[in-house]
């Protein structure tokens, strides 16, 4: 019997920015350092994914009304039931784990918090109240995924785990995987020219490990298992959001119907998706590929009948003369 097919349910609103994951990811897998420099683009020193970075957390800056139905409601940190902030969890090192997470992963229940209590990280201004969106972003891991069409070497394959990985031994570094990725994920190395991207901890996960940066999550923003549960758990999440009036929150990449088939990392997000730099409605980019290679072949097939035509016409001209 085949493992279930395992995931991650990202969940924004719960992330702080801390950038652990990036941190646990680099470490695990031995990734380059990219990320010493001013970008420009607020905390956010990486700019988003590449061939370096597997997991990059975006910060947003917005001025817009960021509260819950009422005024004066923070909707922007909502934090656990008790009224009091959570302790600030220590950065664990990403050494291999002596047993898997626990299965009780669902995200702390949370109610909204006095505007006053986070005063000090948004402020007011001519365009309304400043607030962060903070995401962290990685491989969408598709069920339909164009990079492995396009793989002329088998270097990209679907692992028994539903994940997408890339065997760096193999690739000949061609990069026709990079325009068939709708997500933008995959890069090259500028030293060598493979492919490099997320391949969702497949040595961890094949020892019953949690990927690296999960395990690293203080907030439980990064959740990690069964697909099928996480969508289940997303669905609840959302619910519960809506109920305590944070309207804009919505699932992305959760939908098995969309255009590439669901996503094996999926992402609760608080604003649209192209705020976050997603695509609204991405689709697999071979799709077309097989009706393509029809018209090809219907073509040719003209073509060949044309030719055959005017040889056959040219020999009977031939045979009077």
């Amino acid at each position: 019997m085949s493992p279930a097919r395992m995931g991650f349910f990202t969940d924004t609103s719960v992330c702080i920015g801390c950038k652990a994951c990036e941190v646990a990811c680099k470490e695990w897998n031995a990734i380059p350092e990219d990320g010493l420099k001013l970008t420009g683009m607020s905390y956010d020193n990486t700019e988003g994914l590449s061939a370096d970075t597997w997991r990059h957390v975006a910060f947003i800056e917005q001025r817009k009304p960021v509260g819950l139905a009422e005024p004066g409601v923070d909707h922007a940190g909502p934090v656990p039931d008790s009224g009091t902030p959570p302790a600030e969890a220590p950065m664990t090192p990403t050494t291999p784990a002596t047993d898997a997470l626990p299965s009780s992963l669902a995200p702390r229940e949370l109610v909204p918090r006095p505007h006053s209590a986070r005063s000090s990280a948004r402020r007011s201004g001519p365009g309304g109240e400043l607030r962060w969106l903070m995401a962290s972003d990685v491989c969408k891991h598709c069920t339909h995924a164009g990079c492995l069409d396009v793989c002329p070497t088998g270097a990209l394959f679907r692992t028994e785990y539903g994940t997408v990985v890339v065997q760096e031994d193999v690739c000949n570094g061609c990069g026709y995987c990079i325009p068939a990725c709708p997500y933008g994920v995959i890069d090259q190395r500028k030293d060598d020219g493979r492919a490099w991207k997320c391949t969702l901890c497949y040595d961890r996960i094949g020892e019953g490990l949690t990927p690296a940066c999960a395990k690293a999550c203080p907030t439980e923003s990064i959740q990690y298992g069964p697909l099928d549960e996480l969508r289940a758990r997303a669905a609840e999440r959302i619910t519960r959001l809506h109920d305590v009036g944070v309207t804009d929150a919505r699932l992305y990449g959760h939908d098995p119907d969309d255009g590439v088939g669901g996503d094996g990392a999926f992402f609760l997000l608080l604003d649209e998706p192209e705020v976050y730099g997603l695509p609204p409605d991405p689709v697999v980019t071979t799709r077309d590929l097989p009706s393509m290679w029809r018209h090809a072949g219907a073509a040719a097939l003209t073509l060949l009948g044309g030719l055959a035509a005017v040889f056959a016409a040219h020999g009977r001209m031939g045979g009077r003369r």
